[in-house]
């Protein structure tokens, strides 16, 4: 399917896709055919203002501002279903980020674009995952409103790869760690079968999205290390200029540890949550 185009071209092609469906499939495909593309593309990164609009996306799920999606109770069947569909719309959203981060940034090692697809495929197999089980409970992808919340940093952060790393994977996803295990408890309070699925579900995600927020911590690790940047402070200057949120307690040490957060990351993180 991808010929001879390059890595980067098919990653923004998968990211501009606006079927469901066809997106999933994608960026599994473009996982799985990684090795055998080029990574080159210099025409692509000229022509990076040019490309609008981003991401592709489905008619449905009508996208609102967070405060403004109602929020319903887990305890009844159409409120879990909708906390489904939540969780769905943030695996579908994370596709999108990985294919950005993958397309978006020229001149990075190799390991770096297979790293990002990785995380598409991953985030593919999620949403899927979720689907499905919406799907058994009598609904699917698009029939509740979603927001846009995740999307509004990669704007932010378009044109700075280092911002890109810190803000988004070690900071917005690794927010996943820290409530993936609150969510799992309220679920566990409902117990129906369908609320145990679900928790067996976050079990895959919150694994793989350790995996996710290292990838994130590695690389700006790495990028800083590259300008000359020290890690920690750097990371308050970001937070600061591009007005990221602030962490919320509780804080998932272990999964945070896991994914390669430093004791000083933790305490600042800590400190300031």
């Amino acid at each position: 399917m991808f010929n001879h185009y390059s890595l980067r071209r098919q990653a923004l092609k998968a990211l501009q896709c606006t079927v469901s469906d066809e997106k999933v499939a994608l960026a599994r495909l473009l996982y799985a055919q990684a090795a055998t593309l080029l990574v080159a593309d210099s025409n692509l990164s000229e022509s990076i203002e040019a490309i609008k609009p981003l991401p592709g996306q489905p008619e449905k799920p009508v996208l609102m501002q967070h405060l403004d999606v109602p929020q319903r109770s887990i305890h009844t069947p159409r409120g879990l279903a909708g906390l489904v569909h939540s969780v769905c719309h943030i695996e579908f959203n994370a596709i999108n980020l990985a294919l950005d981060a993958a397309w978006r940034f020229p001149s990075m090692p190799p390991q770096y674009y297979a790293d990002w697809l990785r995380v598409a495929a991953e985030e593919a197999h999620h949403f899927s995952l979720l689907r499905t089980q919406l799907q058994a409970m009598g609904h699917d992808y698009g029939d509740f409103p979603a927001h846009t919340g995740l999307w509004d940093m990669v704007e932010r952060t378009q044109s700075d790869i280092v911002a890109r790393m810190a803000l988004v994977p070690r900071t917005l996803e690794a927010r996943g760690l820290d409530a993936t295990p609150p969510m799992q408890a309220k679920l566990r309070k409902v117990g129906t079968p369908d609320a145990l699925k679900i928790i067996s579900i976050l079990d895959i995600i919150l694994r793989d999205e350790v995996g996710h927020v290292a990838i994130g911590n590695h690389w700006y690790r790495w990028l800083c290390e590259r300008d000359g940047l020290d890690p920690v402070l750097h990371f308050r200057t970001l937070c600061e200029k591009h007005a990221a949120p602030r962490i919320r307690a509780p804080i998932n040490e272990e999964a945070r540890r896991l994914a390669g957060f430093t004791d000083a990351e933790l305490a600042e993180l800590l400190l300031n949550s």
